[in-house]
């Protein structure tokens, strides 16, 4: 990622080209550029349908910036955060937050009906370039709500790139793959760890969050979930699996840092 940048460094001096970059990213994902309007990352692309149509979750836990209204439009992680479980054909919603959807099916998007929130800063694992979207009949709607340069020209300049990159099967065979690695190293130690489709583990594991810190891993702590006994730990590369390993093997040992 920070190679591609270098090379659109100059992409700085000029303004975004949002126009452009819309319909090559409708054409990636297979949609017509009129129902897609492009956000600063996917939690713009949340804020921007919430703040339009409102809604409620259909269950919780749920991600913590889906509205939580009394009524309305239905929302749905997908695969559903924190369980990381897919939907099953049957379920309905009228959003579906598919940030992670591509690394767990191989695939961009479900094709449902309704509106469509999603997350290029998840799928390539780049925090510092925001790049969201909003699929939707309707797309004008929403971007009401989105202000007229919603995305940086950095951004912008190293999609192109990034979306001949992709390779959303294989990504998910590896995700697929190394969540069972990473499942199999708590299972070994005797944690409850949930490991579904997304491309991360849940697992049910008290103080295990700070004595990880301790040791200089960090995972996620659920309790904005309501779960404050679990944690959520995203698929490592092989380094990092090696390093939570040696991690936990020193804790079960009493060792300190």
């Amino acid at each position: 990622m920070a190679a591609i940048a270098r090379q659109h460094l100059d992409a700085l001096r000029r303004y975004p080209d949002l126009p452009a970059a819309t319909r090559l990213l409708a054409d990636a994902l297979g949609v017509q550029p009129e129902r897609l309007v492009l956000t600063n990352g996917g939690a713009a692309a949340v804020a921007a349908v919430a703040g339009e149509i409102g809604g409620r979750v259909l269950c919780e836990p749920e991600f913590g910036l889906h509205p939580r209204g009394a009524d309305g439009p239905v929302w749905r992680s997908d695969p559903h955060s924190p369980s990381g479980v897919l939907a099953r054909a049957d379920e309905h919603a009228d959003v579906w937050d598919e940030a992670f959807y591509p690394l767990a099916t191989g695939r961009w998007s479900a094709g449902r009906d309704g509106v469509v929130v999603g997350s290029l800063t998840k799928v390539f694992a780049c925090p510092g370039l925001r790049l969201g979207y909003v699929i939707a009949d309707d797309a004008e709607r929403f971007a009401r709500h989105v202000p007229e340069w919603a995305v940086g020209s950095l951004a912008l300049a190293v999609l192109a790139e990034l979306l001949a990159s992709a390779d959303l099967p294989r990504w998910a065979r590896e995700v697929a793959s190394a969540r069972a690695a990473l499942a199999d190293v708590f299972a070994r130690r005797g944690w409850d760890a949930v490991s579904a489709d997304a491309p991360w583990v849940l697992v049910r594991a008290p103080g295990l969050r700070e004595r990880l810190a301790q040791q200089g891993v960090v995972v996620r702590d659920c309790t904005s979930f309501g779960m404050p006994d679990h944690v959520r730990v995203a698929v490592p590369d092989s380094a990092g699996l090696g390093r939570l390993e040696r991690a936990l093997s020193r804790l079960a040992n009493g060792s300190n840092p």
